[in-house]
């Protein structure tokens, strides 16, 4: 079969060498199109239109003459947003056109199309599984931020990694022999946040027995990891966004400022458009951190990599080679549960398998918990002489012990997920003894 592409291009064509991008066949009608597959054989179909809304009608009549072929669209960086469209419509995998040679560009097209093993997750800092195609289109977002310096916004809910994320940029880009530097910003009060982030000068407060540099120091010529960026507060804003302009900080009791040279890449589970207009985000530091914006989908929305998630997790755990591998009435329960905890839910279901499963086992529907077999854990039963207040009380403690146990006792997500401020949770674990 001819592996060259099918393009279908309202752009004109670009003369060149053989390696141009279009060396294959182009056609800009859907009449030629359809004269161009019953001519010859193709390997995939390549949509690269001007505009998205084009791509999108050709996708759809695509799809209604029963195209057998993989459908490739192109699209610019401005329009990653519109890939769950294009996915809904037919189209399989997302290229961002960036500033490559067109040879560079054909190349990584023609790998797309090219006969592969079965996939595997990517990336050595825990996993980052590239089946699904919502995947695939984010972490083509990470190939082009590898080749830069900007700084990069990772936006996504709670668990779906992007610590990951953020060290597979690091490790990717000409920053990667350089330190990388991750600091929680919901785990610190602001004061102290100050001090971890520029450092302290000796006796700058009380316990201050000598000077620490700070962790943009500490990240000089590599990476700066910033997560929860959006639990921060208006007054520490202010201090990042100078430091981040200046590219100086000042540590703690200090009369001096300090050159730094580190990529910024911040994360939240936030909407940070929302939060500037609810002004509890400043404006003018959300421009500067939404340089390079990069959405990851939840685990709910990517069922294609949990399967490959869970045999990573096991590889990792060494447990790989004592299971044989996931049945298909565990499969399909692992596919279809929402996983509200995203990533990191599953990796600790996987290690609660792990602890209970024999050696030469097949992972199957039994061996999960209940939640995902779709009952609850049973609880203990009432005693005869139980009032209902007591009732109502020994069931929101077991549902504290679950939501703490899915956020890896972080107080501050499990709070979110249960819809309640961090002041009432607090109350109710000193209420139950959970402190």
């Amino acid at each position: 079969m001819d592996e060259s592409i099918l393009f279908v291009s309202d752009a004109p064509v670009r003369e060149g060498d053989g390696a141009s991008l279009y060396a294959g066949a182009t056609v800009a009608l859907r009449d030629d199109v359809a004269a161009a597959l019953g001519e010859r054989e193709f390997s995939a179909i390549c949509l690269d239109r001007t505009r998205v809304d084009e791509a999108l009608a050709d996708a759809r009549w695509l799809r209604r003459r029963r195209n057998r072929l993989p459908v490739i669209a192109l699209v610019d960086t401005g329009d990653v947003a519109r890939a769950h469209e294009l996915f809904s419509v037919g189209v399989q995998e997302i290229v961002v056109r960036d500033a490559s040679s067109d040879a560079s560009l054909r190349t990584r097209l023609a790998g797309l199309v090219a006969p592969r093993a079965p996939s595997r997750p990517l990336g050595s800092a825990g996993g980052v599984a590239a089946r699904s195609p919502a995947m695939r289109a984010c972490l083509e977002l990470v190939r082009k931020a590898q080749r830069s310096d900007a700084t990069v916004l990772l936006l996504g809910e709670t668990g779906t990694g992007k610590e990951v994320l953020a060290r597979t940029v690091h490790e990717g880009g000409r920053r990667a022999r350089g330190p990388f530097v991750a600091i929680n910003c919901a785990a610190f009060p602001e004061t102290l946040l100050e001090s971890e982030l520029f450092g302290h000068d000796r006796g700058a407060f009380t316990g201050a027995s000598r000077s620490r540099p700070g962790h943009f120091v500490q990240a000089n010529g590599g990476t700066l990891f910033l997560d929860e960026i959006g639990e921060t507060t208006l007054g520490f804003q202010v201090k990042l966004l100078r430091a981040l302009q200046e590219g100086r900080v000042r540590p703690l009791g200090a009369d001096r400022e300090s050159p730094v040279d580190a990529r910024i890449i911040a994360a939240t589970n936030r909407d940070l458009e929302a939060e500037v207009e609810a002004g509890r985000f400043r404006r003018d530091l959300y421009f500067r951190l939404n340089v390079f914006p990069i959405s990851l989908p939840p685990l709910r929305a990517r069922i294609e990599d949990v399967v490959p998630l869970v045999l990573h997790f096991l590889e990792r755990s060494g447990e790989l080679t004592s299971l044989r591998g996931v049945a298909a009435d565990a499969r399909h329960l692992l596919e279809t549960y929402p996983w509200p905890g995203n990533v990191r839910e599953l990796e600790n279901e996987v290690a609660r398998i792990v602890t209970h499963a024999e050696a030469g086992a097949e992972i199957t529907a039994r061996m999960l918990s209940p939640r995902l077999r779709g009952g609850a854990p049973e609880l203990p039963r009432a005693a005869a002489s139980e009032t209902l207040r007591q009732a109502i009380a020994r069931f929101e403690s077991w549902y504290l012990k679950q939501a703490l146990e899915r956020n890896q006792e972080r107080r501050i997500a499990t709070a979110r997920e249960l819809g309640i401020t961090r002041e009432c949770l607090y109350k109710k674990l000193r209420r139950y003894g959970m402190q």
